[in-house]
């Protein structure tokens, strides 16, 4: 095998320091596992009531995967262009219709921690040195045979489960060496008597069998032999002549022969079994695309053929040729829509005969060809996974995964038993099914920090084997959860050098390097030749030709970039394809974030609390992080400071109406409760850091001062910082912003409140498990929440 020894400099990797919450969060994570578990129970939410309300964190039963990047974010109808995107894309703060057949029009994930000035930033490097590295043909050719080796090379076999039945000898191409090599004389002999006579059929036949018979080394060399070409020669001209079954023995002994895809006696055995298809049985197609798999070679007309034929006689399939059919469907990346609903009344009929590896073909089979499946059938087959996990093959439970994450659907008791069973196996796991199972959690926003754990132990010994797209996926994975593991710098620096071995591939997939940085800025890290390798002209060029839409990503790592580092040197995004990117953003907000029902009640009191609309602004303060904000402004005195002129009308005619909202007026207007409780505050095992809680104000810009008691009736010039002011960011969240059913923060929104905090607003949260049930409460128990929530002293006394 050859080497190759490659020297590269250590990238340079800019890193955020932690707030004074993060040594507390890292010991939250390496907590006690029954402590953990408190905290992520549903049931855990709030040890007491609110306003007369209960609050509790109900079992999610709505709750659904809406926020992967742009590159894995093809829906089930918008992932019909493209075969192994994984995931759905989704809006961090948004989600479509009801039903999981609608494609998500959604956006992608972003950066998570806060990065302070990129110390000793380095000059930007030329953009030959990044952009065009001159990559040998050699070098191409040498990953591709690396990843072909991860791929069918792998610890497991794709075939495995063919050998779990005996009927399925006659339906698969048997590719193992012969028991009985051929000796290489007789080889020989038989390629010196092709030239001396004209020979039948069925003698031709004799010779192609036999031949297959050589010694591995003999088969190679095989093919460029002039007597092997005539060979093939006369049976091109004797095509028609050839039994059906003798036609299938030719084709049968190409495969050990290794006879090249494109070679003319291939093209003519392709057009000869297309014609007699109708006349052949189910068994015989069945093994002839089995035989067209193994020799690589694409044939959509065969598979047609084969297709319409098993639509007719469907009635007929047994169970083995069920499984082999959605096999070759799967491995031919096409989807009869016509077979859908038949397939998955046959998944039901066989479920409980199925072996656990055909439940795993059967699953992969549907995904490689991106078939849909409905959330019965999946549940129904995630079932009689979940009790029999054991003893599946891990090859066979990565294909169920695969499948359970293109459907997006949450099934609490697989998820739970993979977290028991697969943490001992990622050791001796290939790196795409560990990156698979990796995508598995993330993509359904679950959190096990046993199984993310023994992932990223396990991973620098193997991360040479990852390709781009597989680094990209560990990378966002980690970031869209939050976790940074114990050997995190040994980790992330293992990814971020994969990145820069396999630079050359992003020009071709750009989505891939997007992914990986927005995953490693959730976690509070930033590559700084790799971003200013993203963001230049010529990069940017790429994306426009991608498949996917990546104008989002780009928007979102441009600005947290611009925000988190502030003494960064290298490439920025140009300011009219910002404006461009917050004009589209804020386009779909309109029509889909701010008009939701949560965010609409918030508003509707917090304005009639606080005197009218101009005290209260609903919309989006960092565009780039996609969700909505709540914008109040509050006095040093706690007074309510007008500032929306959205509707100048509105304003002016409540300029000297106003009424100050005291604690004895919201006392008498609900009736005695807004002393009778303590200030509401998100609790310590919310997950959500005491800054991002709203119980410290952030730093605001600085300015000239006002004396404490002077109200100012301005609106204040836009971007700019009122003195003496505190600006709060409230946050109506949903269950989409959280792991699920827990009330740990995904990556996305924990970078949104940190990226608030650094530009001095003070953010204050209204959780989706205290406001939801409130909002089938009395509008007295609405209005004393917000107060308490707007008014806590906390925010004032830190200001």
């Amino acid at each position: 095998m050859a080497t190759v020894l490659m020297c590269r400099r250590f990238p340079r990797l800019s890193r955020v320091p932690a707030f004074s919450t993060t040594a507390k969060r890292k010991a939250e994570r390496g907590s006690s596992k029954s402590k953990k578990d408190k905290h992520d129970k549903p049931g855990a939410a709030n040890g007491g009531t609110e306003s007369g309300a209960t609050i509790q964190l109900l079992k999610p039963q709505d709750y659904r995967v809406l926020y992967n990047p742009a590159a894995y974010a093809k829906g089930r109808a918008g992932s019909q262009q493209c075969v192994d995107r994984d995931g759905g894309q989704a809006l961090g703060d948004t989600f479509t219709g009801p039903g999981t057949m609608q494609a998500l029009q959604t956006f992608p994930p972003v950066s998570s921690q806060a990065l302070p000035p990129v110390r000793n930033a380095l000059p930007k490097p030329k953009s030959s040195t990044l952009l065009e590295q001159p990559v040998l043909a050699a070098q191409y050719k040498e990953e591709a045979k690396e990843e072909k080796w991860e791929v069918h090379d792998s610890k497991e076999d794709p075939r495995m489960f063919q050998k779990g039945r005996p009927e399925y000898k006659s339906l698969c191409c048997d590719s193992t060496e012969p028991a009985q090599p051929l000796p290489a004389e007789e080889g020989d002999s038989i390629l010196q008597s092709v030239a001396g006579c004209e020979g039948s059929p069925a003698v031709l036949t004799g010779y192609f069998r036999e031949l297959s018979r050589l010694p591995a080394e003999r088969r190679a060399a095989l093919v460029s032999d002039p007597r092997f070409g005539a060979l093939c020669r006369r049976a091109v001209v004797a095509i028609r002549l050839f039994s059906t079954p003798d036609l299938i023995q030719i084709l049968k002994a190409c495969v050990p022969l290794a006879v090249p895809a494109s070679h003319p006696l291939l093209d003519a055995c392709e057009a000869e079994f297309c014609r007699r298809a109708w006349d052949m049985g189910l068994e015989q197609l069945l093994l002839v695309a089995d035989c067209w798999r193994c020799l690589e070679r694409s044939v959509p007309s065969y598979l047609g053929i084969l297709f319409s034929y098993a639509n007719l006689h469907w009635k007929d399939l047994t169970l083995p040729q069920f499984v082999q059919l959605l096999y070759i469907i799967g491995e031919g990346r096409r989807s009869p829509t016509d077979l859908v609903q038949k397939v998955e009344s046959t998944i039901l009929k066989h479920l409980d005969a199925f072996t656990l590896e055909e439940l795993g073909a059967v699953c992969l089979g549907l995904f490689k060809s991106l078939s849909g499946m409905s959330e019965h059938v999946m549940r129904r087959i995630a079932d009689r996974v979940s009790l029999q996990m054991e003893d599946m093959s891990t090859y066979a439970l990565v294909n169920v995964l695969k499948m359970l994450r293109y459907t997006r659907m949450d099934h609490v008791p697989l998820m739970r038993q993979l977290g028991k069973v697969i943490p001992a196996r990622i050791p001796t796991t290939n790196i795409q099914g560990i990156m698979h199972i990796t995508l598995t959690y993330s993509s359904l926003h679950f959190f096990n920090e046993d199984v993310l754990a023994a992932v990223a132990t396990s991973l620098p010994s193997k991360v040479s084997y990852c390709r781009s797209k597989d680094a990209a996926k560990f990378l966002w994975s980690f970031g869209c959860l939050d976790y940074e593991p114990p050997n995190e710098e040994e980790f992330y620096s293992s990814l971020i050098k994969q990145l820069h071995t396999k630079l050359h591939e992003f020009s071709k997939f750009p989505e891939h390097l997007l992914t990986a940085l927005l995953g490693l800025a959730f976690v509070k890290r930033f590559p700084e030749e790799l971003i200013d390798f993203a963001l230049r002209e010529e990069f940017i060029q790429k994306t426009r030709g991608s498949k996917y839409e990546l104008n989002k990503d780009l928007f979102t790592l441009g600005k947290s970039v611009e925000i988190e580092c502030p003494t960064y040197q290298g490439s920025h995004l140009p300011p009219q394809l910002c404006q461009e990117f917050t004009e589209m953003v804020l386009s779909f907000a309109e029509r889909e974030i701010y008009v939701r029902p949560e965010i609409v009640e918030a508003t509707s009191l917090l304005e009639s609390m606080l005197g009218g609309p101009e005290y209260v602004k609903n919309h989006m303060i960092l565009p780039h992080t996609r969700s909505s904000d709540l914008e109040v402004r509050l006095a040093m005195d706690g007074r309510p400071i007008p500032f929306n002129s959205k509707d100048p009308v509105a304003a002016r005619n409540l300029k000297d109406m106003g009424v100050n909202l005291t604690d004895d007026l919201i006392s008498q207007l609900i009736k005695g409760r807004a002393h009778s409780q303590p200030p509401v505050e998100a609790r310590n095992e919310a997950g959500i850091p005491r800054q991002e809680r709203g119980d410290a104000a952030g730093t605001p810009y600085s300015g000239t001062a006002l004396s404490a008691g002077a109200k100012s009736q301005a609106e204040p010039k836009a971007g700019h910082w009122q003195p003496r002011e505190v600006r709060l960011a409230l946050q109506v969240s949903n269950r989409n912003h959280f792991c699920y059913g827990s009330k740990r923060l995904l990556g996305l929104h924990c970078l949104k409140r940190r990226q608030l905090q650094l530009l001095g607003y003070v953010v204050v949260e209204i959780p989706f498990w205290e406001w939801f049930p409130l909002l089938k409460r009395t509008r007295s128990e609405k209005l004393s929440y917000l107060h308490y929530k707007v008014f806590c002293p906390a925010l004032l006394t830190r200001a």
